[in-house]
């Protein structure tokens, strides 16, 4: 007790580095105070170590629940140097300064993420002293060293084994961190019992909490935003080690633009509905180019000819490995960004041949659907869950009147209402043999954007499949499809006027397929 070399106190759950931080510590003459396994750790492994019940004359209790939570800790955590007072009290009870804390807390996350978890198995890792040591050292981090993270074990003891102090920079710096992970930690414990909240047989289960907090890592600051005025950054979810685009791995190409991250979100969203080889072609945020093919060569070549113009410095999204013929294809003109699964060693070859394309590898189906959509307005968020659904089963579709789509057409108008999903309302999608034949979105009435789809049209029309993504309020959007010979209309429904506009389909001669899924994207 009565020891004046400097003292540490090291209680981890998570050991990695462990070994090597006791013994650098014992070298540079550290007295190691340490509690229950983390002391038994450091004992196998030849480090002499101080047990915490040595310390505060009382021993380690409730089956560990108490152990740290005395006067001897926290004063010797809390006292400042400066203060004479302070220095008084510590002298008079015998409490001795501890000037390093490299701590980190039971694996509350880890814990309950296991199947089949029970309530009383997350409570026990529910940590209390971690947190409360935690925050002692970093409040008084002008005195106190805390260290949290074992990656920064290194820079700490580097510094002293070089004969330095620990500058107040950094000891501030690190006490943020401290404080992050605490806080972060209470985040995870309030969002497991909120979702217990309603679970229990009777109670209406809540989908939203009352308190929304996102626990987001910036993963880099970017040039600008949407525009050069604008400032901007990634963030992802912290939890989140890979997943989407945000965590899509790049394989070559500069830094990626904020709106190369829209773009590329929505293409990859998009191409992961389908199931066949398939290719989306986005630029400012709606595909102008969707295909499903025998091929990655022949999905790109059909998706890219719906909008050749277009085309040109789109973001492009493949559901498969792009191969060395896809490749040789994409390279016929410049695009900004495309993301795959995967690259064959030839593809790779042919595509880095070109500085300013950006290539990202992202597992198929990863980060899609798994996270509550957060928008921005003025003053607060919206919050939602995403849109999972795209159309009912075949056998839940409504064929209405009397003429029959063949296989082939209805395949085309699944396809269509997929794609539709993804384009700025209105949206209207023409189609035909698994590709789009023309595209019209984000018109302010229904109508404008049938007739844009037709000029939007670089292949025939006629016999082609037209899907909306919501009901049309009257005939006139089905009297302008007529125009472009098209075959079929798959749409929601639900429209006052769906009489209306089923007569003017009969009119025409047209199948009508309503799904009773509408798909606003605003």
């Amino acid at each position: 007790m009565g020891s004046s070399s400097r003292r540490a106190l090291v209680s981890v759950s998570d050991k990695t580095g462990l070994a090597s931080l006791g013994k650098r510590l014992a070298s540079l003459g550290f007295e190691i105070l340490s509690t229950g396994g983390t002391a038994r750790f450091l004992r196998d492994n030849g480090v002499m170590v101080t047990d915490v019940s040595d310390v505060t004359g009382f021993p380690e209790i409730m089956d560990g629940r108490v152990k740290t939570l005395h006067p001897k800790i926290h004063g010797a955590l809390l006292g400042r140097r400066q203060n004479l007072s302070h220095r008084q009290a510590m002298e008079t009870h015998g409490i001795h300064p501890i000037d390093f804390v490299f701590v980190n807390l039971y694996p509350f996350s880890e814990t309950v993420q296991k199947p089949g978890v029970t309530v009383e198995e997350a409570i026990e890792q529910i940590d209390i002293g971690g947190p409360s040591m935690i925050r002692s050292s970093a409040k008084n981090h002008e005195s106190v060293t805390v260290v949290t993270d074992p990656g920064d074990y290194d820079r700490v003891l580097s510094l002293l084994e070089a004969g330095q102090e620990i500058s107040a920079a950094l000891r501030r710096e690190l006490a943020v961190k401290a404080f992050r992970s605490t806080s972060e930690y209470d985040r995870l414990i309030v969002t497991y019992f909120e979702g217990l909240a309603g679970s229990g047989e009777g109670e209406k289960e809540e989908s939203f909490p009352e308190r929304l907090t996102l626990d987001l890592s910036r993963k880099q600051t970017l040039r600008y935003g949407e525009n050069p005025h604008q400032k901007a950054a990634l963030y992802r979810y912290s939890e989140e080690q890979e997943g989407g685009v945000a965590g899509a791995r790049q394989l070559w190409g500069k830094e990626m633009s904020y709106n190369n991250y829209l773009d590329t979100d929505a293409a990859w969203k998009l191409v992961n509905e389908f199931s066949e080889p398939a290719v989306v072609i986005v630029k400012h945020n709606n595909p102008c180019g969707v295909s499903l093919g025998t091929s990655v060569l022949d999905a790109y070549q059909k998706a890219r000819d719906t909008d050749p113009v277009s085309s040109f410095g789109g973001v492009v999204a493949v559901n498969r490995p792009v191969d060395q013929a896809g490749a040789q294809e994409m390279a016929r003109i410049f695009l900004e960004v495309v993301v795959a699964p995967g690259f064959t060693p030839e593809a790779k070859e042919i595509l880095t041949r070109k500085k300013d394309i950006r290539l990202l590898e992202i597992p198929v189906q990863s980060g899609l659907g798994e996270k509550p959509e957060v928008r921005t307005i003025a003053g607060g968020v919206l919050v939602q869950s995403p849109d999972t659904t795209v159309a009912p089963e075949i056998s839940g579709l409504r064929i209405v009147g009397e003429i029959q789509p063949t296989p082939g057409q209805l395949r085309d108008a699944l396809f269509s209402f997929a794609v539709g999903k993804h384009v700025k309302s209105n949206a209207i999608i023409l189609a035909k043999d698994g590709m789009t034949i023309g595209i019209g979105a984000g018109q302010m009435s229904r109508v404008d954007s049938v007739r844009l789809s037709g000029m939007k049209a670089t292949r025939p029309t006629a016999g082609s499949v037209l899907a909306s993504d919501a009901f049309f309020p009257f005939r006139d959007g089905i009297d302008e499809a007529a125009k472009l010979g098209v075959a079929g209309i798959i749409q929601p429904g639900g429209s006052i006027r769906d009489e209306e506009v089923l007569t003017a389909a009969r009119e025409h001669k047209m199948f009508m397929i309503l799904t009773g899924v509408r798909h606003f994207r605003h």
